[in-house]
């Protein structure tokens, strides 16, 4: 039987080199080194890979999720009221600057996260903001039911979910998810979702609440908190239920009640419910988005000031006419101080375009008409966006 040392031997003799018993112990002892080099390295790479496997989520993916979404804005805009004492808008604004990161836990725990620089700029002049909109965990607690904990979006509208720049028409987000539903909204506390087997699910969340007050004619956007030491004197309760049973389609409706919008900081307002309720439906190349929302603020403060009724409602049909253009029309109408006799009703319509060079990238372009009441300030002119997600 022909044994390693033979065939070290022989092969010396092939290759022209002496293969006397001395050489052949010292070949022998180089490939036992090279061997113990081999296992070494082969511990160490399998060491790796099985840190890299305990980072992982499953099926190949890593536990770590990193993206993010950012939108630079141009506005070109006249005040057109002449009774109005505002001035021309005239500005470039990389609006914002978004990451998210995430962590899988396990098959069933994950954490989410979202932090953004508004502006450009976070420092004493006030211009930007650095702001922490989301970090919960979130609990599969069965196949069709979860909970979250944390600070989280608000399940209110259709943008204040889903709003990064690609997956909606028009640079500046539509003034009825703005001044009525105050996106981007976020509040901290608990959520529990149920997904039932006809495509209906039900979100229902207990959380911090808004702190408006008669300064601001108790608008909603100015109570938002944002979780920075926020008065929790009175807690929010959110309830949504919402259909995607048929292909394109979605419909929902949701209901907010808060026992007090000013936290018991204003003897002469009280509670405070908000109701919303949208559709979307998209059927090939066409889609129609349509929002409405109202709120209905008790005491005798809102009321003064017509601010007891808020209301708000918008309709956008868009076309794609293949998959880099669309274009889209919107009309828009809201009304902070709804319950006021006097004239307080905005108005405002907008058409343009969005080009996508990439899924993920889009281009805008759009013209707003808007009509103001009174001495407010109306705006009319072009506006111009470049964002991107990833």
């Amino acid at each position: 039987m022909i044994n390693r040392t033979t065939i070290i031997a022989l092969c010396l003799g092939l290759t022209g080199y002496a293969h006397s018993s001395e050489d052949v112990e010292h070949l022998h002892k180089d490939i036992e080194q090279v061997k113990k080099q081999y296992i070494e390295v082969k511990q160490q790479l399998d060491a790796t890979i099985s840190m890299l496997e305990d980072n992982k989520g499953g099926a190949g993916k890593s536990a770590v999720h990193i993206g993010g979404y950012g939108e630079l804005h141009y506005n070109n805009l006249s005040q057109e009221n002449a009774a109005a004492s505002g001035s021309d808008k005239d500005e470039i604004d990389f609006h914002r600057f978004v990451l998210f990161f995430g962590y899988d836990f396990s098959d069933t725990i994950r954490f989410h996260s979202e932090v953004e620089l508004e502006h450009a700029l976070a420092d004493d002049s006030g211009k930007g903001e650095y702001e922490l909109e989301q970090a919960y965990i979130e609990f599969d607690l069965s196949d069709n039911q979860s909970a979250k904990a944390g600070l989280f979006l608000v399940p209110v509208g259709i943008i204040n979910e889903t709003h990064e720049p690609p997956t909606f028409y028009g640079t500046e987000r539509n003034p009825i998810e703005n001044k009525i539903i105050p996106a981007t909204w976020w509040e901290a506390g608990a959520a529990y979702t149920h997904r039932f087997a006809n495509a209906l699910s039900l979100d229902i969340a207990a959380h911090s609440g808004l702190n408006t007050s008669s300064a601001s004619n108790y608008a909603p956007r100015s109570g938002r908190q944002k979780v920075a030491k926020a008065v929790a004197k009175d807690l929010a309760y959110t309830a949504r239920l919402k259909y995607t049973g048929v292909p394109g389609l979605e419909l929902a409706a949701t209901l907010q009640h808060q026992a007090n919008i000013t936290q018991s900081t204003d003897a002469t307002a009280g509670s405070a419910n908000l109701i919303e309720a949208h559709a979307v439906w998209q059927k090939g190349p066409f889609n129609l988005r349509a929002l409405y929302a109202t709120w209905d603020l008790d005491g005798s403060g809102p009321a003064a000031v017509g601010a007891d009724e808020q209301t708000g409602w918008y309709v956008e049909p868009s076309f794609r006419i293949n998959e880099k253009w669309g274009l889209f029309a919107r009309y828009n109408q809201w009304d902070n101080q709804a319950g006021d006799a006097t004239d307080s009703e905005f108005s405002q319509v907008d058409v343009g375009f969005n080009y996508w060079p990439h899924e993920d990238v889009v281009l805008k372009f759009d013209y707003q008409d808007q009509d103001a009441p009174g001495t407010e300030n109306e705006y009319d002119g072009i506006n111009l966006a470049v964002g991107y997600q990833f």
